[in-house]
């Protein structure tokens, strides 16, 4: 096997991966179809729950589709296209995030400038490969220049809440997920061609720590902030973190990373994506919703995608940095 996989060019190894993603998303798709239809005809009164984790699991299996079909035509558009839809996502994520933000009428320029000046700018530099610049514009520049712009709108009630909701949205759904398309600019040394499996690697190592965390937390009680998230658990924590470092260990060979690194990085990505989550749970708290959308519950009709990359906001410029640091890219 590892022979064949040597012989295949990088365009064919990347694309042996998105049929291999597109057939787990394929199977898990008819599971859940097979699923519904027999709790339609076997109705239960008393499986509110298992309906509700079904709903959950269509709406996961939905954005996994979209993500997919995002990297897929972005990979095989070229870099500028798999920018542009990344920026596409930024807009609805930071429009769901802003949803159940508290806004009046002196934030719509702020929320202008947001959307259609600092998103299109912050891709516009990775794009260039601006990284230096990239790296700073939001957290510097964008942060001194909205709250001027709001206080030029003349209403101060409420002033700091609208700022830094607006400010942390901005750092989440634009800068974070920016990194993410960055990832497939940085020039490794004998590694042209196959960026998309970094990519990869952190979608898969992240998304490993969440499912086994999750799954973990069932078994537990006592979380560690009950009030945030019923989930949390010291315990299930460190086995999502095991989890993600192990498998980001065995996919040492589909990245320029040896074993150890693999491992290292893939920690990383795993704390940084998991403590985000918990944050993005916090904030939802404290809005006083459960979902951003998903499963149909939304009160705002948003779709609920930021729910499925939050810890993916969190994770790619911490994953990115530590990257271009610790290779000198």
């Amino acid at each position: 096997m590892r022979t064949f996989l040597r012989s295949l060019t990088p365009e064919q190894q990347v694309s042996l991966l998105f049929v291999l993603v597109f057939g787990v998303l394929l199977l898990a798709t008819v599971g859940a179809i097979l699923l519904s239809l027999r709790e339609r005809r076997h109705p239960d009164p008393d499986t509110g729950g298992r309906t509700l984790r079904l709903q959950d699991l269509q709406a996961l299996l939905r954005s996994s589709w979209l993500m997919a079909l995002v990297f897929w035509i972005g990979w095989a558009a070229g870099d500028g296209v798999a920018i542009v839809l990344f920026g596409l996502v930024s807009f609805f994520v930071l429009r769901e995030f802003i949803s159940l933000s508290p806004t009046r009428r002196g934030d719509h320029r702020s929320l202008l400038l947001a959307c259609f000046v600092v998103l299109p700018v912050q891709y516009g530099l990775v794009w260039t490969r601006h990284f230096d610049l990239f790296t700073v514009f939001v957290p510097v520049y964008v942060f001194l220049a909205l709250p001027v712009v709001s206080a030029l709108a003349n209403d101060p009630q409420r002033f700091l809440e609208r700022n830094a909701m607006l400010q942390w949205g901005i750092m989440v759904c634009v800068y974070g997920l920016s990194h993410v398309p960055a990832l497939l600019l940085l020039q490794f040394p004998r590694f042209a061609g196959r960026m998309a499996f970094l990519v990869f690697f952190l979608v898969a190592v992240v998304q490993t720590c969440m499912l086994v965390q999750h799954l973990v937390a069932r078994r537990l009680t006592r979380p560690v902030a009950p009030a945030i998230s019923a989930g949390f658990h010291w315990r299930s924590w460190l086995a999502g973190l095991a989890a993600g470092g192990l498998l980001g260990g065995l996919l040492a060979g589909i990245t320029p990373f040896k074993p150890l690194p693999a491992l290292a990085m893939a920690l990383v990505a795993c704390v940084a994506g998991s403590l985000g989550h918990l944050v993005m749970k916090a904030i939802k708290r404290d809005r006083g919703v459960t979902h951003w959308g998903s499963a149909g519950r939304s009160v705002t009709g948003a779709a609920g995608l930021l729910d499925r990359v939050d810890a993916l906001c969190f994770a790619a410029p911490v994953f990115f940095h530590s990257v271009r640091w610790t290779f000198d890219l």
